[in-house]
């Protein structure tokens, strides 16, 4: 009967929803002067950053292949797993200072650096003061657009970045005649020579480090006039009297992939750039753009999202609308808010569409785009929470294209993390992977012997990102995806961490990980010891309960037996506990936190992203770790670094207080300064920069993605309950609504189980709704306090008159 009574009710709200959301663009009234006032381009290899001067315009090349370094040595650490067995016997007898000390024996080298490829400088040589300045970067289309008057005539410039055809275009013009003179330069922070012949600037060159042992580069700029004359003069292309002017940018690097060394085996970088130059031949600027936009859409337009009911001119900058949104004394309309946290959800999408397309190589600590010689923390990988966090959005904001790179990546680190697991671990079965890595696939622990063991030492890199593969099934279905590559590479990582558990020596029936560390993060013992090194932290054991729980689930899913040797581990690992304040213990034993407002919340793993604190919960019909967990955000506060902000967005909204996670998501909205202004308004805090990147500080592009990916959570969460014969997936329709949200509606959010989402709300309840399924799938649908049982079909579309 209930059944009937939801069929009923759904057919009478059902109507097509179509999202009216506004056109997304970032603008503003003058060019930027530092980088995190630039407008970020980007084809996914290929990034620019464009600062847009009218007398000179700075534009920053990057290419996501360019890195220092070459493949990893399989030797190294060859024979440190000898110290592991010395660092337990001081764990267990509770002698941390030495078993800190011990840990730097078991480090290796660091990972490479990711470098910017070159910049090129468009110098204006029309004189006279210039006004009616415009700067914009269109989301809609990944088009940016400078305009400006000078001496009456009106120069406008276009610029965007193609993944179809892999190349960069600017198109300048001016509504008079002749109107154009300007200099085009082209130069690098890294070794490199320049020549220019006729219309065009070849520049090759290579990363820091010897010619023989780096990543090589043929960047090569085209500029094709309409009109006028061109000179070609040392790195320096002079363009005089033109009408209008294109200019197209194309790049290769000789990185052949993560085992291929750059020099003795790369790429033929030179010829691949003659090739792509000359595809540049290939059609109009007109025809490359209405390409590029069409590719671009056909992923970008999935999803459409309307925050409110009330329409927003955009006339503020957007500068000013993130000053102004943080602002006490002068607050924005509601409608302008709605607009702007709209904006940077849109935002996060567009940049995880623009540096994430390369095979094998994913978005690193600044996605692609850098005008550091030398980024911060070597713009690397940092696998203990910023990596997984770039790839939170990329299925529920429905973007699956983006996830490919991050797979091919994982699939090579297990590779390198063989070697790994053998020479620094003393185990020969499966694979791990540490804190941090590069293209090179680097695995092993970092830190030279000198750094603090409380991220160089932290060996759950690989198991952590093989759960977010996992979680990629769950929401795209591919089974032969699972069974050909996820399943595989999830096996390496438990077959590691089944012989790297212990027994804990004083509780026979308990497994623990000894070392262990939780990222980052240090403790202070009863005893008054101040350290980093201890044994069965519970972040650790989240993240292993979480993949042997998926490892059982993906055999499921395949029709394979249960692991009993996994599963009776799974049982016997060292449990959650609780804290003598209520919140869940960091640790094993319940010390400080040496700072109780730490950035890191890993042991919170479980809750999110991953899914058994819930499950556990719902199992055991006990609350008390969900109680703690929550106890445990309100210790840390609501104030941290950009992309920690982003996760806390994230596991408040798990917990369903939708207006905590939208007053996290507020402070991830608060205005900062760009680094380079120290002036006696600056801000430097966590939080997003003029240009919308976020600030961790400095810039790190995870927590744009965090807060797109807590827009997703806020509106729907899915999980998956295997417990049955066939898997059912739970579906919870704003489950996490903040009140500032209580009318809107959006259009191809994604869920686990394969199910594309439109619908529309007001007053905080669903008053239509359309579901689409990829596959057969049983659902447990959730929303305005009622739940009901369905079945959708593959391919299917909900019509409700099949639901009698």
């Amino acid at each position: 009967m209930k059944r009937i009574i939801f069929c009923i009710s759904l057919l009478a709200i059902f109507v097509s929803v179509k999202a009216q959301q506004p056109a997304m663009r970032l603008w503003y009234n003058q060019p930027a002067h530092f980088f995190e006032e630039s407008i970020p381009l980007g084809n996914g290899k290929l990034g620019a950053l464009v600062y847009g001067g009218t007398q000179k315009d700075t534009i920053y090349l990057n290419d996501i292949t360019y890195w220092t370094g070459k493949p990893v040595d399989p030797n190294e650490g060859l024979g440190k797993a000898k110290w592991i067995p010395e660092i337990r016997k001081a764990l267990f007898a509770e002698n941390y200072r030495t078993a800190d000390s011990l840990q730097h024996f078991v480090q290796g080298e660091q990972s490479a650096s990711y470098q910017p490829l070159g910049t090129l400088n468009i110098i204006n040589l029309n004189t006279g003061a210039v006004s009616n300045y415009y700067r914009e970067l269109n989301l809609d289309s990944a088009l940016a657009h400078i305009s400006y008057q000078q001496n009456g005539i009106q120069f406008t410039r276009e610029y965007f970045a193609t993944h179809r055809d892999s190349l960069i275009a600017i198109h300048i013009k001016a509504n008079q005649a002749g109107a154009i003179n300007l200099h085009i330069q082209l130069t690098a922070q890294t070794p490199h020579k320049v020549k220019a012949t006729n219309n065009q600037l070849t520049m090759t060159g290579h990363t820091t480090g010897s010619e023989t042992e780096s990543v090589h580069a043929c960047t090569i700029v085209r500029l094709l006039p309409q009109g006028g004359k061109v000179i070609a003069s040392d790195s320096t292309l002079t363009l005089t009297n033109a009408d209008n002017a294109t200019i197209y940018i194309v790049n290769a690097t000789s990185f052949n992939g993560f085992d291929k060394h750059p020099v003795k085996d790369g790429a033929s970088y030179i010829d691949n750039a003659v090739n792509a130059a000359w595809h540049t031949q290939n059609f109009t600027y007109s025809e490359f753009k209405d390409r590029h936009i069409k590719e671009y859409q056909q992923i970008y337009n999935r999803i459409k999202l309307q925050l409110g009911n009330k329409e927003y001119t955009n006339n503020l900058p957007t500068d000013q609308l993130l000053r102004r949104y943080s602002s006490s004394t002068a607050p924005l309309p509601e409608a302008a808010q709605r607009y702007l946290e709209t904006l940077y959800f849109q935002f996060g999408r567009y940049l995880l569409l623009s540096c994430s397309r390369t095979p094998n190589i994913p978005a690193n600590l600044q996605g692609l785009w850098t005008p550091h010689l030398f980024s911060p923390w070597r713009g690397n990988y940092t696998m203990n929470i910023n990596l997984e966090e770039n790839y939170w959005p990329a299925d529920p904001a429905n973007m699956s294209e983006t996830i490919q790179p991050l797979i091919g990546f994982v699939k090579g680190l297990s590779a390198t993390g063989k070697h790994t697991a053998r020479n620094f671990y003393g185990i020969n079965e499966g694979w791990c992977a540490a804190h941090n890595s590069d293209p090179w696939c680097k695995t092993s622990p970092v830190g030279e012997g000198k750094e603090s063991p409380e991220w160089a030492n932290w060996n759950l890199g690989g198991a952590w990102l093989v759960n977010a593969l996992w979680d990629h099934y769950l929401y795209s279905q591919d089974k032969q995806l699972l069974q050909n590559t996820i399943y595989p590479l999830m096996e390496g990582s438990s077959k590691f961490f089944q012989q790297w558990l212990v027994t804990n020596p004083n509780k026979p029936n308990e497994l623990i990980t000894a070392p262990s560390t939780s990222p980052e993060n240090e403790y202070v013992t009863d005893k008054g010891y101040h350290g980093t090194t201890c044994y069965g932290g519970t972040a650790d054991l989240a993240i292993i309960r979480e993949l042997f729980m998926n490892m059982q689930q993906a055999r499921k899913s395949l029709g394979l037996k249960p692991d009993k040797e996994m599963d009776d581990k799974l049982h016997r690992l060292h449990p959650y506990t609780v804290g003598s304040q209520g919140d869940l213990n960091e640790w094993y034993y319940d010390w400080k936190d040496y700072d109780i407002h730490h950035r890191h919340q890993s042991h919170l793993i479980g809750l999110y992203p991953g899914m058994h604190l819930q499950a556990l919960a719902k199992q055991t019909k006990d609350s008390t770790i969900l109680a703690a967990a929550h106890q445990t955000l309100i210790q840390k506060g609501d104030e941290s670094t950009g992309w920690s902000t982003g996760w806390r967005i994230n596991l408040w909204a798990r917990l369903g207080d939708g207006n905590h996670a939208y007053k996290i998501y507020q402070n991830l909205l608060s205005y900062v300064s760009p680094e380079g202004y120290r002036g006696k308004d600056a801000v430097h805090h966590g939080g997003t920069y003029p240009n919308l990147f976020d600030a961790h500080p400095p810039f790190q592009i995870d927590g744009n993605f965090g807060g797109t990916a807590g827009v997703c959570e806020m509106l729907v969460q899915s999980s998956v309950d295997m417990t049955a014969k066939k898997p059912v997936y739970n579906i919870h329709l704003l489950p996490a609504l903040p009140d500032a949200w209580a009318n809107g509606e959006i259009k191809g959010i994604r869920t686990r189980g394969g199910l594309t989402i439109d619908m529309k709300w007001e007053n905080k309840l669903v008053t239509s709704l359309q579901i689409k399924a990829v596959t057969d799938v049983d659902v447990n649908i959730t929303y305005n306090n009622k739940s009901s049982r369905m079945k959708l079909r593959q391919g299917g579309i909900i019509k409700f008159s099949s639901c009698k």
